[in-house]
Parts: C-alpha cells; sequence; structure tokens
C-alpha cells in the first residue's frame, strides 16, 4: 500500500514538474536565444564603433577606453535583459548592485581618484605616449597610458609606475612638445681668464656642433661672479632625441678648447670657515 502510494506521489511530481519543464520552456529557451545574440550584437557594436574612432582620428588610448567602457555598459544591460527574461525580479538585482557599487566605491576613493585622473590625462592630453615628461620628481618616457596609472620608462630603463590621480594635479613638464629642448650648461672659470676669449672659445665650439641648432641661436654669458670664479652659461638647442649626446660633447670640446689655450677651470671651492 505504501509502495503504492510512494508511486503515485512520484508520478505526480513527475508531472508536476514536466508541466512546469514545459510551461518555463519558452522563457528559458527566449533567454538563452537573447544571450547568443546579443553577444554576438556587442562584438559586433565594438568593432564598428573602433572603425568609427580610427576613421576619426581619435587617441589610440581614448579609443580603448570608451570601446571597453562601451563594451562593459552593454554587457550588463544584456545580463539583465537576461535574467528579467528569466522571470526574475530585476528591480531587487538593481538595487543590491547599485548598493555594492555605492560600498566598493567609498573602500576604493584612492582607485576612483585615479581612474578621474586617467581620464583627465586621456580628454586632455598634457602628454601622449611618446613623450618624455617629468612629473612627481621622476623623468621619463610615456610607454603606456592606462586608467589607473602610467607607464614611464627612464633613461636608464627602469620602468615606473605613476598613479593617474597625483599626476594630473600635478605640475607636468613636457619635454617632447616643442620638440627641441636648450641646455643650460655652467662652466666656472678663474679670474685670470679672459671672458671675450672664453666665449669667443665656446661660441666656436657650438657652432661647429653639427647637432646644435641654428635656429635659436646658442648663447654663452657670463652669468656671476663668485668670490672663487667666474661662471659662463653655455646655452645651445638641439632636437630632444640629440640633447643628451651634444650636452656630453659640448662639455668635452669646451674642455678641450680651454686647456689649448691655457684657460683654467675653477674648481668648486666649499666655504668650511662658518
Amino acid at each position: 500500500m505504501e509502495a503504492k502510494q510512494d508511486f503515485f506521489s512520484f508520478e505526480n511530481y513527475s508531472k508536476g514538474f514536466l508541466q512546469i519543464l514545459v510551461d518555463y520552456s519558452p522563457k528559458l529557451i527566449s533567454a538563452i536565444i537573447i544571450l547568443f545574440v546579443g553577444i554576438y550584437a556587442i562584438r559586433l557594436i565594438n568593432r564598428l564603433v573602433k572603425k568609427i574612432m580610427i576613421k576619426r582620428n581619435l587617441d589610440p588610448t581614448l579609443s580603448k577606453f570608451l570601446a571597453d567602457i562601451l563594451i562593459w555598459v552593454l554587457r550588463v544591460l544584456l545580463f539583465v535583459t537576461f535574467i528579467s527574461r528569466l522571470g526574475i525580479e530585476t528591480s531587487s538585482f538593481v538595487a543590491i548592485l547599485g548598493a555594492a557599487g555605492l560600498a566598493v566605491g567609498l573602500s576604493l576613493q584612492g582607485s576612483l581618484s585615479n581612474f578621474a585622473g586617467g581620464m583627465l590625462i586621456i580628454v586632455f592630453k598634457p602628454f601622449r605616449v611618446g613623450d618624455t615628461i617629468e612629473a612627481q620628481g621622476v623623468i621619463g618616457t610615456v610607454s603606456e597610458i592606462q586608467i589607473f596609472v602610467t607607464k614611464l620608462i627612464s633613461a636608464n630603463n627602469q620602468t615606473i609606475f605613476v598613479p593617474n590621480g597625483i599626476l594630473s594635479n600635478g605640475i607636468i613638464t613636457n619635454l617632447s612638445v616643442a620638440g627641441m629642448r636648450r641646455m643650460d650648461l655652467v662652466f666656472s672659470l678663474s679670474y685670470a681668464t679672459d671672458i671675450k676669449v672664453a666665449k669667443d672659445i665656446v661660441m666656436e665650439v657650438m657652432k661647429n656642433h653639427p647637432k646644435v641648432l641654428k635656429t635659436p641661436e646658442p648663447v654663452v654669458l657670463v652669468r656671476d661672479l663668485t668670490d672663487s670664479a667666474i661662471h659662463l652659461a653655455i646655452r645651445p638647442w638641439s632636437k630632444n632625441e640629440d640633447f643628451g649626446q651634444v650636452s656630453s660633447d659640448i662639455l668635452q670640446q669646451c674642455k678641450t678648447a680651454f686647456d689649448e689655450k691655457g684657460i683654467t677651470i675653477q674648481p668648486f671651492v666649499r666655504d668650511v670657515s662658518k
């Protein structure tokens, strides 16, 4: 008797399950179709948007950033549509998602600051990939502008990551925008030196160097007269890529020319009388 009741109970449960499956299958099938069509549509939209950005010559960093934001927004909308089609109430889900977003936002204020800084850098472009900049006490060539940090490569090939928050709010010196740089070199010469002769020697060295620009013209002048030496300021211009080499060449060639003319370079004298 009990076995018979169990059989009827199982049969009733089976019928009920099959009925639910039959009733629910249209929603499930339509939700799956929406999911796959949505994934394909997102990929198609992503490709189309990237092509439009390339045709409009948008900055590559900005293009990637906007494309990433768009694809994630579309994914969230697709997910909400998918669970809504399954019959799941979305209002409570959206409320939970909003509360979670607020909690995450409060706990990641520093990261959000870096995110906002990255947005400002990408939009206003104080520098681009390939530019050499000085900021936050470091100098390097911009290798990559990411959403949260900017990646720099220093002259000795060290990789430096600078948070975008402090980078966007601080002073940035872009050494590449103008395409050329001026060197500010200084020689300390003895008071026995004929200043005119020394200046002529330096001007001759700068004019004969093939990588010193003719415009703007190089300049040599007396910067200071100290208790122990004449400070001669040497200011040639060069292209950005030649800056280091030209600086080294000018210093070396001026030193050689001074030695040939008997001009003494005054060593630095530290005052230890106090």
